[in-house]
């Protein structure tokens, strides 16, 4: 077991993939944060104002329930946090993954994919959802995410 986690949340397989990379070029484990009700293509409609994810980013106290927990999160100093970005932010799940641990003492790294938008908000967002985290700086990766990753953890 490394004592980096790489935990990401997907909902198109953008961020997957570079979850994916930054695991393996900094010898991580790898979890993937999955809402308990997996998202369809008509809940992920952005232009639907009825659909899952617009309800969701529109009430900033949803938290949509994940999957399986982290094990032994314990053992993690140093968690990797990515996500695409919605409506400026990191999806509600993020949030619940956040509000789940404690992140008291661990370094917090957010990397985001996006075709648009910057990881600015997010990163606010962030921090204000889990202040006790050692947070750093975060990055779009929508390339270069093993690069990154190397260079932010100093690898």
């Amino acid at each position: 077991m490394s004592q980096k986690l790489v935990a990401y949340f997907s909902a198109g397989g953008v961020t997957a993939r570079a979850a994916n990379e930054i695991a393996q070029a900094v010898d991580a484990d790898l979890y993937e944060i999955r809402p308990v009700e997996p998202y369809t293509g008509a809940d992920l409609n952005w232009m639907d104002k009825k659909s899952r994810s617009t309800v969701e980013m529109n009430d900033p106290d949803c938290r949509p329930a994940i999957a399986e927990p982290v094990e032994n999160m314990e053992q993690y100093p140093t968690v990797l946090v990515g996500f695409p970005v919605w409506s400026y932010v990191e999806p509600r799940i993020v949030d619940t993954f956040l509000e789940s641990y404690d992140f008291s003492g661990k370094t917090v790294i957010p990397f985001a994919t996006s075709g648009g938008s910057g990881i600015g908000k997010a990163e606010k967002s962030l921090r204000d959802h889990c202040p006790k985290a050692d947070w750093k700086p975060g990055k779009l990766v929508n390339s270069g995410a093993a690069a990154w990753a190397k260079s932010v953890l100093g690898l």
